[in-house]
């Protein structure tokens, strides 16, 4: 994680993620390490907030945010980004849930906007934070024609991010990828994305994509790295794997009030682990054992004889780091 974060991200980065629903599979640890290293003045791209988002909006990191849905469902609104955006801290773009996503398939097709009806007539479509004294302005969501019925359509804007990370449920060691649960767009946002990074629950043996071709929503091809994350999505939930932390969900919002709530949890919750045995450690053996006794276990039985151990996947690690050493020299 540390290196992906390192090696793939900057200051300014244009940088989407793969969650919806805020209880939804989304990349909450590569998150913790973004605030680890300090990047800043990230453009964020949601489709829904999560405790990842609120927390990196949360602790200043982020100078641009285009977002579907901004509150924490049942867990109250989004406490870090509402500060932020009351403060005038962060420019703040509301599109919808389906906004969004209609603009990730715009990117994924590799086309420059996509005709919609969605928000068109409703302040999503007057009010542009980039140019906020303009109202209503004609600049964020432009009205076309269609040129067969003549009828008024509008027009969004693709979304290709310089990075996207999607959590998947497995993955092989070259990247492909099965996701159990709903889906939310990652299939569009992993092809719109410049770059992709996956954080796995489990790794695979490649075997378990050849068995299962059709589930293979995301090919290696498009894949910069993937990292390997046990109870990435803490705490949020992971169909199959285990549920959310609902607890944990109102104590990190309610933390996020504040500037010294921010801090405190970062230190007690983010900067207090250096490994995934220690980040075990913090959540509890208690705890674990609660969420991952999920009503959604059974999903992931035709699978579990595909899992690599953590031996296993440092032994794979190895082999592919052998081989490409091998194939450079040559």
């Amino acid at each position: 994680m540390q290196e992906a974060v390192k090696k793939y991200t900057w200051d300014g980065i244009t940088f989407a993620h793969g969650g919806a629903l805020p209880v939804g599979s989304d990349c909450t640890e590569f998150f913790r390490e973004l605030v680890r290293q300090e990047v800043k003045n990230i453009h964020l791209v949601s489709n829904s907030n999560t405790p990842g988002t609120n927390l990196l909006i949360a602790n200043g990191q982020t100078s641009h945010i285009e977002m579907g849905f901004s509150g924490l469902e049942v867990y109250g609104f989004a406490n870090g980004l509402r500060r932020k955006v009351e403060a005038g801290e962060v420019i703040f773009e509301e599109y919808s849930n389906g906004g969004i996503p209609l603009r990730l398939l715009a990117g994924a097709l590799g086309i420059p906007f996509i005709p919609t009806y969605t928000s068109v007539g409703s302040d999503q479509q007057f009010c542009f934070a980039e140019e906020p004294d303009i109202y209503p302005n004609p600049n964020k969501i432009p009205e076309i024609s269609d040129p067969f019925s003549g009828k008024t359509l509008g027009a969004l804007k693709s979304i290709n991010p310089d990075l996207a990370v999607i959590h998947v449920t497995m993955a092989d060691i070259r990247g492909n990828a099965i996701i159990l649960g709903t889906e939310w767009s990652r299939f569009e946002l992993s092809r719109a994305a410049k770059k992709v990074i996956l954080q796995a629950d489990y790794i695979v043996d490649t075997e378990c994509m050849r068995q299962f071709p059709n589930l293979v929503r995301i090919p290696d091809f498009l894949v910069e790295a993937v990292v390997y994350s046990p109870l990435g999505v803490w705490p949020s939930c992971s169909t199959g794997v285990y549920d959310s932390d609902e607890e944990h969900f109102f104590l990190m919002n309610e933390s996020l009030k504040t500037d010294e709530g921010t801090q405190s949890y970062i230190d007690e919750y983010v900067l207090s682990y250096h490994s995934t045995e220690e980040y075990r450690e913090l959540i509890g053996t208690e705890k674990t054992g609660q969420l991952t006794a999920s009503n959604t276990a059974f999903l992931m039985d035709p699978y579990r004889k595909y899992i690599k151990s953590d031996v296993e996947i440092n032994e794979l690690l190895a082999r592919e780091e052998s081989q490409w050493t091998t194939q450079k020299t040559k």
